[in-house]
């Protein structure tokens, strides 16, 4: 099996755990094969020792400016992913109550829909 995630100076890791947890920093310098030195200029990450379990590594290496890191990783499905994860803890009893009823109606239309099809294939 191939990685093409490597922990490298100058790759963009996700904070996963702690006070910046959600944030994106930079890999700045390895310091030993458990941390790192981060930084994050754009994200308002202090530069400081992290332990690689607390980070994830991202697709993105570069010059953080420059490459607009923030813009592509927020049109990343992992990004989108983290949103929708937020979004639905967020939501009410009420909220998950309607959102329940809407896809039973979406799934409703889609099931007459398909039974249609299968009648005029016959």
């Amino acid at each position: 099996m191939v990685f093409h995630r490597v922990v490298q100076v100058g790759r963009v890791v996700f904070i996963s755990e702690g006070k910046d947890e959600g944030k994106l920093a930079t890999i700045v310098n390895v310091i030993d094969g458990n941390r790192v030195l981060i930084d994050g200029p754009t994200s308002g990450v202090v530069r400081g020792v992290r332990n690689l379990k607390e980070l994830q590594l991202t697709k993105f290496t570069a010059a953080v400016e420059e490459a607009k890191v923030d813009e592509q990783f927020k049109k990343s499905a992992w990004a989108k992913k983290i949103q929708q994860k937020a979004l639905k803890s967020r939501m009410t009893d009420f909220d998950r109550y309607k959102l329940m009823r809407a896809k039973q109606m979406r799934n409703r239309i889609i099931r007459v829909e398909l039974a249609k099809l299968k009648k005029a294939q016959k």
